[in-house]
C-alpha cells in the first residue's frame, strides 16, 4: 500500500474549514462524507476511517448520529481502524461504551497534554506537548476496554481500544481555524476570554503545535500496518513487529 484509503467522516455541519484542514494533513486517498447532510459510507471497503470535529454533541437528538454511530460501530467490529478529532473522539468512546459529558466550562486555546504512557499515536511526540483546544464535552469515563494515552487538567485528551484512537485536541488546526472557531464562542465566553485565547495564537504557539500533528502520520503508518498483517489490537503487538 502506498496511499491508504480512508474514509474521511466529516462532521461538521459547515464542512469547507474541516475539509481544508484534513486534506492538508493527511497523506491519504480520501474519500469523504458529510455527516450532518445524510452522507454516509456504503462499504466498508477502506482501510481506515477518520471522524472529524463538530459543533454537535454526540448525545443531541439530530437524525444524522445514530445512522453515523451504526456505521462507526460496524466498520469497528470489522477490524477498520479509526482515528476520531475532538467530537470523532467522544464519538468513538460513545460507540465503544463510554460515557460523553458536557463539562459545564470550556476548554479553549493552546495548551499543555501530557502523553501517559507510550503508544504507536503518539511516537516522536514529546512527553508533553502543545495543542490546541476547544471543547466542552469530555469523555467523563472511558469504555471499558480503553487505554487512556494522553490527559491534562481537563481530563483524557488520547485514547486506544484495539485499532480505535481518540485524540481530543485539534492537530489539524491552522491559526486561521484556531482564530475563527475562537471568534465564534461570541455569546458564550466573556469577551476578555475570547481575546485572551486570541492574543495566545500565535505564530510560536502555533509552531509548538505542529508537533502534534505527528499523529496524523503516526495513524497512516498504524493503517499500513494493519494492512500488511503486521498489527493486531495491541502497542505491544505492533511494537513486536518493528
Amino acid at each position: 500500500m502506498t496511499r491508504p484509503r480512508i474514509a474521511l467522516l466529516n462532521a461538521a455541519h459547515e464542512a469547507e474549514g474541516n475539509r481544508r484542514n484534513f486534506r492538508r494533513e493527511l497523506d491519504a486517498d480520501l474519500t469523504e462524507f458529510h455527516l450532518p447532510t445524510g452522507q454516509y459510507p456504503e462499504t466498508f471497503e477502506f482501510d481506515g476511517a477518520v471522524v472529524t470535529g463538530s459543533r454537535a454533541s454526540v448525545y443531541w437528538d439530530e437524525e444524522w448520529i445514530p445512522p453515523t454511530k451504526d456505521w462507526v460501530g460496524e466498520a469497528i467490529d470489522r477490524g477498520l481502524p479509526f482515528l476520531g478529532v475532538c467530537y470523532g473522539h467522544q464519538l468513538l468512546a460513545d460507540v465503544l461504551g463510554g460515557t460523553v459529558e458536557d463539562m459545564g466550562e470550556y476548554e479553549i486555546g493552546y495548551r499543555t497534554v501530557e502523553q501517559s504512557t507510550d503508544s504507536v499515536l503518539f511516537e516522536g511526540i514529546d512527553d508533553d506537548f502543545t495543542v490546541f483546544t476547544t471543547h466542552s464535552d469530555y469523555v467523563a469515563q472511558l469504555p471499558p476496554d480503553a487505554e487512556r494515552l494522553a490527559a491534562n487538567d481537563y481530563g483524557v485528551h488520547g485514547f486506544r481500544e484495539g485499532r480505535v484512537f481518540g485524540v481530543q485536541f485539534h492537530p489539524e488546526y491552522d491559526m486561521d481555524t484556531a482564530a475563527e472557531v475562537t471568534v465564534g464562542k461570541e455569546g458564550q465566553l466573556s469577551e476578555d476570554r475570547i481575546q485572551s485565547v486570541l492574543d495566545g495564537i500565535t505564530p510560536e504557539n502555533f509552531d509548538a503545535a505542529c508537533e502534534a500533528k505527528q499523529v496524523f502520520d503516526n495513524f497512516l503508518a498504524f493503517v499500513r500496518e494493519v494492512d500488511a498483517g503486521g498489527a493486531a489490537t495491541g502497542d505491544d503487538a505492533v511494537a513486536s513487529d518493528d
